[in-house]
């Protein structure tokens, strides 16, 4: 006698599953297996759990936030203060250059007021003077400019009736600068207002009835 597949045995070959919910041989509905049950919520406890991580990633994310935010600041003066050193640097270097060639330039421009400069001499002067330029040197000091202590310096001093601040009325030297940098100060004459001259009508002294 052989027992069916019910009893236990194993049986060789594929196996199978009959899902049928009528049953062939009785014609009644089968059974249906039970569901398996919906996972439970979790508990008051659990959710506590969860808002105390949340917290805990948000204060750990602003905090990483904030050493980021003082990194970059920290990254972005020292850029700054690598590029102000790059700068002075520069500057000083090709200030010691350019500094030699204040005589030259001096050379040049008496000549130039003495109606010397002409032939060779002019075009080498002129060319001398246009790679200085292009290097940034700036030439500086004019008559009639406001005097400023910082960068001009004051030879002669007098009183002018034609000037209403302490001013400029000669220049004896130019000045140079490179950027902010003075090379040489301008040596200059200058003039403060006369107080005597002051309250005084034009086109006559004092006490002239034009008789």
């Amino acid at each position: 006698m052989t027992s069916s597949p019910d009893e236990g045995e194993e049986k060789e070959g594929p196996v199978i599953r009959d899902k049928r919910r009528i049953d062939p041989e009785t014609g009644e509905v089968r059974e249906q297996a039970a569901a398996p049950p919906a996972p439970e919520a979790p508990a008051n406890g659990g959710a506590k759990v969860d808002t105390e991580e949340v917290s805990s990633l948000q204060t750990q994310l602003s905090e990483r936030l904030a050493d980021l935010q003082r990194l970059k600041a920290e990254y972005d003066n020292y850029r700054r203060r690598v590029e102000r050193d790059r700068v002075a640097v520069r500057e000083q270097a090709l200030g010691q250059v350019l500094s030699e060639l204040l005589p030259v330039l001096d050379d040049i421009g008496r000549a130039r007021d003495h109606d010397e400069l002409t032939g060779g001499f002019k075009s080498v002067a002129e060319s001398l003077e246009a790679v200085t330029g292009k290097l940034g040197l700036v030439r500086y000091g004019e008559k009639g400019e406001p005097f400023d202590p910082t960068v001009h310096e004051a030879l002669m001093h007098s009183l002018s009736p034609e000037v209403t601040e302490t001013s400029v009325v000669d220049v004896l030297q130019p000045g140079y600068r490179i950027g902010e940098r003075i090379l040489r100060a301008a040596r200059v004459a200058v003039a403060d207002p006369d107080p005597d001259a002051a309250g005084k009508p034009d086109g006559g002294e004092a006490g002239d009835d034009g008789e």
